[in-house]
């Protein structure tokens, strides 16, 4: 059987929680949480947007990925997010998963520091302790992948969001996925063009579940696979989403890509 990458990172993230869990007691957390007042609140930002018929990029940081191996030798994520803001970037989205995208959560207070801009912490959250401790770097919004947690740890992780005032992006990549989705209703619904498990991307993902998604009461956003501003023009028209999460294509051209332009 071929390998199964999402399973892998997944059992190497329950070992580093328990480690965590150990190490930063949640008092101390909150207490971080209380002493930072910077945050921002990333949904409204591309609601707003929405309202006004506006393309959103959230636009994202990493040094590597499974698939495609290093992305940025000399990697600098504060100046990367400063071209990005120089581009108009809507929102962040931050790799901080240390082990496969060699990430790491202090990024994101190092950003917050020098940009401001909504951050999502883009990580596999398996565990509520993750939250806060999210939120205590400096994050705005969480990711819930759908493909990597049972319903009950997804319900635990989104109420979890909701009670420190964070936003949700609820990721989906089949229509099962997409249906049980509808129910996380204060939550942004990211539909994943890349399958986790096997990493092969396919835009006409976006093109198969958004219809089950329409009448969702928050923003959708196509992500992953997404290379020219053709392709993104072409999903938009085709599916009405105007929010595209956006890496790769982003960190191989950051100073002269014509994906920025719709903004």
């Amino acid at each position: 059987m071929p390998e199964n990458i999402l399973e892998k990172i997944l059992n190497v993230k329950k070992k580093k929680i328990e480690i965590l869990k150990n190490t930063i007691r949640l008092e101390s957390i909150i207490d971080s949480i209380n002493k930072n007042k910077n945050f921002l609140n990333f949904k409204d930002k591309i609601q707003n947007n929405l309202d006004n018929n506006k393309f959103s990029i959230i636009a994202e940081i990493k040094k590597a990925s499974p698939s495609a191996g290093i992305i940025i030798k000399d990697y600098n994520p504060v100046e990367i997010a400063k071209i990005y803001a120089s581009n108009k970037s809507t929102c962040l989205s931050v790799l901080t998963e240390e082990d496969f995208f060699l990430g790491n959560l202090i990024h994101i207070s190092k950003i917050k520091q020098n940009v401001n801009l909504p951050v999502l912490c883009k990580d596999f959250f398996i565990d509520k302790y993750q939250v806060p401790l999210a939120k205590s770097y400096g994050a705005d919004a969480i990711l819930i992948i759908l493909s990597g947690v049972t319903e009950n740890i997804a319900n635990e992780l989104y109420e979890e969001a909701l009670k420190f005032n964070m936003s949700i992006i609820v990721e989906v990549h089949t229509v099962e996925e997409a249906k049980k989705a509808l129910k996380y209703k204060d939550a942004i619904i990211g539909i994943n063009n890349r399958n986790l498990k096997t990493l092969r991307t396919d835009i006409n993902t976006t093109f198969d579940i958004h219809n089950i998604l329409v009448n969702h009461s928050g923003p959708l956003i196509s992500e992953s696979g997404i290379k020219t501003k053709d392709e993104l023009l072409d999903l938009s028209n085709k599916t009405s989403i105007k929010t595209f999460l956006i890496g790769e294509s982003l960190l191989k051209n950051l100073s002269n890509n014509s994906i920025f332009s719709v903004l």
